[in-house]
């Protein structure tokens, strides 16, 4: 038997996180996969498009981290599409997660792992049985993290999870049905989950002809185009040197069928799941390039027989923990009409226990029309974003078996919030929290439940590599000097953060908002002047020489410049970042204004 000091059972992107932030925390750690690919969701997944955790104030921790490595690493830059601000190749998100595993002398990676067996003791994990190349080994640790995208350890260490839906008349969640209705749809039956998807990657070809197909003809995919168009729809997901994800929810490649069989036991029935995931993803990747002439054939993207085959698919839902604590919709929504933040998380004693932000808006994948849900959004930098809201720490262990932490989408979460929090810079960065809180656990001899969550807390604000926010406050990206200061006085007064996501009271008053011109320099940018023209609902355009150019911006000090007046017919000069398939210009800084 190997005895480490946490063990994590990985897969996802959760888990690489985990293990990363264990192993810098001190912890002698082991992260077993499944693959050949560390990354899951940013990379062996290929959902090369993050969404959410957009704006510069939320770009924190390991995902803030990576976002910023992914910057440098990508010579033609992030600007790719039209769905994120954000598309990547899965390589090369690769290269960066497998360089700083490698840079970690207290952490060992395992791939082409499979789970055996769990064993229990007195309530707590010992030791888990791993089957390699080497055979079955067993490893015992102080603390186990799932960082699996189904919750594989959670499964085989009996402790009860949830899978599926929940009743209204649980926590009142206002976009959950009610009992009566899940036991007497058969809708909710045959989906228990969100749709998964197997991403395929395409591979873009000249240009597309303009005499093109208005229409797929091929059943299942005829209305998948009817929405955006054909460019559109391809485009959606486009990524550096024209790879593109293809990750269509609209009568497209998510999966919807049989999918129970994604926790049998039966390796023949998980099989069987994953040729019909893949067929169909590649039926409409073939789809799409014959309606193209060819403008989109299979792409190249990873190691294996197909190289447009992802290495294991996108699964938006799995087992969640029951925790501590439980995310509910009612957690996600702002506090009141108008308001730009969910509340806060306090104890019996007021203290807030936030660990992480989360900022998507909330998105469900089933068959058929769009599941109606309730609004989370705010018009914000020229287009829309999820408001933010925050996970508590009690939602990522449980009392049943108090030495195992969850780092992946499969914390304690209701069905319906999981459309909100299954995201990858959130589960980055609760991956984040999870390895912190194993390293601090096995440091200080102690159960991860009986940790300080203000020590935790404190830890991740002032984390070295990657330093967490943990309060959703608007004002301050993590390049300003006065971020550490921001979150930690609204840890000391949360009652002075207020509902619009800023800090206010007689402390904020020493903090120095800041100025539109201070942003840092980003690569691929670019002076612009032009007209400003439109507002800020409805959306600003730059009115240059050479043509009109659609505006949004990520950074707090550039929206509330805009914000500040009525900017239209000013002529301004800008700096920022051009994406033609947006179409947009990102603006990052404003250099002049004269009337």
């Amino acid at each position: 038997m190997t005895q480490r000091d946490v063990v994590v059972w990985g897969g996802g992107c959760g888990g690489v996180a985990a293990a990363l932030q264990s192993a810098r925390s001190g912890a002698d750690t082991t992260l077993f996969t499944p693959g050949p690919w560390l990354g899951g969701m940013v990379s062996s997944a290929g959902v090369c498009a993050p969404d959410g955790h957009e704006l510069t104030c939320w770009q924190t921790g390991i995902w803030g981290a990576f976002l910023r490595q992914l910057e440098m690493e990508e010579p033609s830059g992030l600007d790719q599409n039209w769905v994120s601000c954000f598309g990547y190749r899965p390589l090369t998100a690769e290269r960066i997660l497998q360089r700083w595993v490698t840079a970690e002398p207290k952490l060992e990676w395992r791939p082409h792992c499979r789970l055996e067996r769990v064993q229990c003791q007195q309530g707590c994990l010992r030791s888990v049985d791993i089957h390699s190349a080497n055979g079955v080994e067993t490893f015992s640790a102080k603390v186990f993290v799932d960082g699996s995208d189904l919750g594989d350890l959670l499964a085989l260490s009996s402790t009860p999870f949830r899978w599926g839906w929940e009743a209204k008349e649980i926590w009142d969640e206002p976009s959950a049905p009610d009992q009566c209705r899940l036991e007497s749809e058969a809708f909710f039956q045959q989906q228990p989950i969100q749709s998964p998807t197997w991403v395929v990657m395409g591979q873009l070809h000249g240009k597309l002809a303009p005499q093109r197909a208005d229409a797929i003809p091929h059943i299942p995919f005829d209305r998948s185009i009817a929405s955006f168009g054909l460019e559109k729809t391809i485009t959606y997901g486009r990524l550096p040197n024209g790879l593109v994800m293809l990750n269509w929810p609209l009568e497209g490649n998510d999966w919807h069928q049989g999918l129970d069989r994604a926790l049998s036991a039966d390796a023949e029935v998980r099989a069987e799941l994953t040729q019909e995931m893949q067929g169909h993803s590649k039926d409409f990747l073939a789809a799409l390039s014959e309606c193209s002439g060819g403008w989109i054939a299979a792409g190249k993207a990873f190691p294996g027989e197909d190289p447009s085959l992802a290495l294991m698919p996108y699964w938006r839902e799995g087992r969640r923990l029951i925790g501590r604590s439980t995310v509910t919709e009612r957690d996600l929504l702002p506090m009141a009409k108008g308001a730009l933040r969910g509340p806060l998380p306090i104890d019996v004693q007021g203290r807030c226990t936030s660990i992480a932000v989360g900022t998507y808006a909330n998105d469900h994948h089933y068959p058929g029309g769009d599941w109606p849900l309730a609004t989370k959004s705010v018009r914000w930098g020229g287009r829309w974003s999820g408001t933010p809201f925050c996970i508590p720490f009690d939602a990522l262990i449980s009392e049943s078996i108090p030495n195992l932490v969850m780092a992946e989408k499969g914390f304690s979460v209701s069905h319906m919030a999981n459309g909100a929090t299954r995201l990858q810079p959130l589960i980055l960065n609760l991956g984040q929290v999870a390895g912190l809180a194993a390293g601090m656990a096995v440091r200080h001899g102690c159960a991860v439940g009986d940790l300080a969550v203000d020590a935790i807390q404190s830890a991740l604000i002032h984390e070295p590599q990657a330093p967490a926010a943990v309060l959703p406050i608007w004002d301050w990206p993590l390049w300003h000097p006065y971020w550490v200061t921001a979150q930690e006085q609204g840890l000391a007064q949360p009652e002075h953060l207020d509902a619009s996501g800023c800090l206010s009271g007689p402390r904020a008053s020493t903090l120095i908002h800041p100025g539109v011109n201070q942003a840092p320099n980003q690569p691929h940018e670019v002076g612009l002047s032009g007209v400003l023209t439109g507002n800020l609902q409805e959306g600003y355009q730059l009115q240059t020489a050479e043509g009109i150019w659609p505006l949004i911006t990520l950074e707090p000090a550039v929206h509330r410049w805009l914000s500040a007046s009525d900017q239209a017919g000013q002529t301004v000069s800008l700096r920022g970042v051009q994406n033609p398939w947006g179409p947009w210009v990102r603006i990052t800084g404003v250099l002049d204004q004269a009337n």
